[in-house]
């Protein structure tokens, strides 16, 4: 009996799980994606349902799919319209894949949708219109994609559509009134797209239950609609990096729901409207880069703010006194106005300050000393003001600080001492002040400090050992200062270090020995005083040193010929006691003024050694001393004239030929090694012009990769763009990608921050001619232009051309800013942006 039922057991099917309809269709969606990362594994086809896969979400009295979830899963492939034969399916997420080609127009046939989100993909083509015809769709967000083409003007059909985002996409037509009928509206963000310009659709104000506006980079033009003051519900209106002229509406005080209101980087006039005080939700404002007048008004001061940024305008007066009862304010940023008077001395002592930036105004008196007074204060940033007094004894204390930029005010005194030992700062800017007393030997509890500048102070004593101890200490600036004794024997443990300039002091003895280790060395400054010894041979083996100045010492006995490893665009010798011959590589006219003043250094150079007869030769000197002066009158002279005559000039003349600029680096490889590395190995993506390879040089170049590719390695002509603008940088400064002159910034942002901080003159080449210099300015916003930090605000390549085309005539465009606080994404510090490291 028992073998003859196993035989029937053997013979007999085994019964089987059948996967229903749905997880049928789900299998044939699998089927159409790519799935690298095999994410979708869990997806079985023996399984009776699909509830359990990963993703699939069922109901739970119907069994029945309602949501699929599959959010960075690294999918690739079209649209799965499949997934419209979920009848119950209400929720659909597919962002932060790789999903690609145009999303079809059947979309509609998933008509029970209520969330749809396929942000940050590849889609293209334009959106369809036929998305509003899923009735019960609260949620859309076609985010970051490459849509084209129009917002359909259908869109104003949606009945039950609250949120609608569209942001970062390629939408070139104009923002359609009809979605002003979406009365059920409370999110629209359609920023950052090259909308055809065009005012704001005065339309949008019908949408009443909207809470929240972004209009950002959207090629803005005209006046805010006063219509916009009938968003009673609106919390967030951002309209920033727009054309937007014109005052403030007055109406914009009857938002008596707002939270914030981000208008910056816009072209809008005249005073702040009157009647702020009724904005007694308000918590964040910012108009920053505007061309506002007038005062701050007291009604806005009152207000119960966190966060207000009022810089690069055209403000006048005083920062109003009752700002400091506000209990709120973190973030006060003013610089780049024409504001005077103190600041409210009692500033800081009710709000927890986090950032205080008002440099580049007209304040003065005394720095007041409760800015943090909450232990919160991370960057105290005054610089070019006209404060005066000591720095107070509170900042001592003031644990919490990362940058202090004191830099060009009046103040004297000494600095307290525990502010040079506080363990967070990374920047203490004190330049250009009277300040005074030592630099304490606290400083070794800096061990966060990457820059300390002092220079033109008075500031004395020794220069403490501890500041060999500063592991990250990339800049010292102590010139003009009266500084003794010897360079501390510590300073060659500074690895880091990049800049040292110890220039105008009183410092005595030799240099260190041990500087070999000195390897990200940039500049080496040491001159005017009282050093001697022989110059060392290591300097010569410091790989990336460009600039040696030993000037003005007691240096003795012959010059390294090691220094002719050295890459140097300054050298400077002179007036000192050197002998012997020079080096060959320097024995060239070029390189004269760098030995002048030595008496026993010889060489190739005619008249460069001293004659025999000492007296003669003090004779000779003092008269070529005064030839010298009067040539430097006569200079000074020659320049006033000329540069009266260049303005007539100018005006007569525009477009001068950019083919005759001249420079003169040289290059640090050769076009064997470039051919040596174009093979297909060092392939690393392809564009419109052709393929673009890794080439990594002898020197060790090889920042051109657009700073989207940190967060998606999907690039496209835009990160070609940012690329080439990055060249002209290159080509306009005379400097690399990346220096360690510039810190821990490329050479994008180092050109930036200079030019708002010091001016164009300190980023051009001065091996550039400077008639030019119109021209040139023309070219390096170009190049910052191609460089924005937001892909979709760079130029084509055909406007690049058209630009580089049109650089020699025209008037002058306004300096383009780089870095810029894009809210609700990254923000980068604003007060980098305006002038600050």
């Amino acid at each position: 009996m028992f073998p003859f039922l196993l035989f029937l057991l053997i013979l007999t099917p085994h019964f089987t799980h059948s996967l229903n309809q749905e997880g049928l269709f789900l299998q044939q969606v699998k089927k159409s994606l790519s799935d690298p990362s095999q994410y979708l594994s869990s997806w079985n086809e023996r399984d009776d349902t699909p509830c359990n896969w990963t993703g699939i979400n069922c109901n739970n009295s119907t069994h029945r799919v309602d949501s699929v979830v599959l959010s960075n899963l690294e999918l690739q492939g079209p649209f799965p319209t499949l997934l419209c034969r979920l009848l119950s399916l209400s929720s659909l997420s597919l962002d932060n894949n790789y999903i690609s080609g145009s999303l079809p127009v059947d979309i509609s046939t998933c008509q029970n949708l209520k969330f749809l989100n396929l942000s940050v993909n590849n889609l293209v083509g334009h959106i369809p219109a036929t998305l509003s015809q899923l009735p019960n769709l609260r949620t859309l967000d076609l985010s970051s994609n490459n849509f084209s083409g129009e917002i359909p003007a259908s869109f104003g059909e949606f009945r039950q559509l609250e949120t609608l985002n569209l942001e970062n996409n390629l939408l070139n037509e104009s923002i359609p009134i009809s979605l002003g009928n979406i009365s059920t509206l409370k999110v629209l963000d359609l920023a950052y797209n090259p909308f055809i310009p065009s005012p704001i659709p005065s339309q949008l104000g019908n949408v009443t239950n909207l809470e929240v506006l972004y209009l950002s980079g959207c090629r803005l033009i005209g006046p805010i609609p006063d219509s916009l003051g009938r968003l009673t519900r609106l919390k967030s209106l951002e309209l920033t990096y727009n054309n937007l002229t014109g005052s403030i509406p007055s109406s914009i005080t009857q938002l008596k729901s707002i939270v914030q209101i981000e208008l910056y980087f816009n072209k809008l006039s005249g005073v702040l409207p009157s009647g702020l005080s009724n904005l007694t939700t308000l918590s964040r404002f910012d108009v920053s880069m505007n061309q506002l007048t007038g005062t701050i008004p007291d009604e806005l001061c009152e207000l119960e703010l966190e966060s207000l940024n009022l810089y690069e305008n055209r403000f006048e007066g005083s920062v109003p006194e009752i700002i400091t009862r506000s209990k709120k304010l973190y973030e006060l940023k003013l610089f780049n106005n024409t504001l005077t008077g103190s600041l409210p001395s009692e500033l800081g002592k009710n709000s927890p300050l986090q950032t205080i930036d008002i440099s580049y105004n007209g304040f003065s008196g005394e720095i007041p000393k409760y800015l943090c007074e909450k232990g919160a204060l991370t960057q105290l940033i005054l610089m070019y003001n006209s404060f005066s007094g000591g720095i107070p004894e509170s900042y001592g204390n003031c644990k919490s600080l990362y940058r202090v930029r004191l830099k060009q005010n009046n103040l004297s005194g000494s600095v307290p001492e525990s502010l040079w030992g506080l363990p967070h700062v990374y920047l203490l800017e004190l330049e250009d002040n009277s300040l005074s007393g030592n630099i304490s030997r606290m400083i070794s509890g800096s061990y966060n400090l990457s820059q300390l500048l002092i220079s033109k102070n008075q500031f004395s004593g020794l220069i403490p050992e501890e500041i060999g101890s500063l592991n990250n200490l990339y800049q010292f600036s102590g010139s003009d200062n009266r500084l003794t004794g010897p360079i501390p024997e510590s300073f060659v443990k500074l690895s880091e270090l990049g800049t040292l300039d110890l220039s105008n002091n009183e410092l005595i003895g030799k240099i260190p020995e041990g500087i070999q280790a000195w390897k990200k060395l940039n500049e080496l400054n040491l001159a005017n005083n009282s050093l001697y010894g022989e110059i060392p041979s290591e300097i010569g083996s410091l790989p990336v040193l460009n600039y040696l100045d030993l000037s003005g010492n007691h240096f003795f006995g012959k010059i390294p010929i090691e220094l002719q490893n050295l890459k140097l665009n300054t050298l400077n010798l002179s007036n000192n006691w050197l002998s012997g011959d020079l080096p060959p590589h320097y024995a060239n006219e070029n390189y004269r003024n760098s030995f002048l003043g030595n008496p026993g250094l010889c060489g190739d150079l005619p008249d460069l050694c001293p004659s025999v007869g000492g007296g003669k030769k003090e004779e000779n000197l003092w008269i070529f001393r005064s030839i010298f002066m009067l040539a430097g009158i006569v200079l000074i002279v020659g320049v006033v004239g000329f540069y009266w005559k260049y303005q007539t000039y100018k005006e007569n003349k525009k477009g001068l030929a950019m083919s005759k600029w001249k420079s003169f680096h040289k290059l640090g490889f050769s076009e064997f090694e470039i051919m040596d590395c174009l093979n297909e190995g060092n392939v690393i993506g392809s564009g419109g012009s052709g393929k673009v390879y890794k080439v990594v040089l002898s020197n060790g170049s090889c920042g051109y990769i657009a700073p989207e590719y940190a967060y998606t390695l999907r690039v496209n002509e835009k990160s070609d763009i940012y690329s080439f603008g990055v060249v002209i940088l290159e080509l306009v400064t005379g400097k690399r990608a990346i220096d360690p002159e510039f810190g821990e910034k490329d050479l994008v942002k180092w050109v930036s921050t200079t030019i708002d901080q010091k001016g164009i003159d300190h980023v051009i080449d001065p091996a550039l001619e400077s008639k030019y210099k119109e021209e040139i300015s023309k070219i390096l916003d170009i190049g910052l232009l191609c460089t924005g930090l937001l892909p979709i605000n760079r130029p084509a390549m055909r406007k690049v051309v058209k630009l580089l085309q049109e650089a020699g005539a025209g008037s002058k465009s306004k300096r383009v800013h780089n870095d810029g606080k894009l809210s609700p994404h990254y923000q980068e510090d604003a007060s980098d942006q305006g002038g600050i490291v």
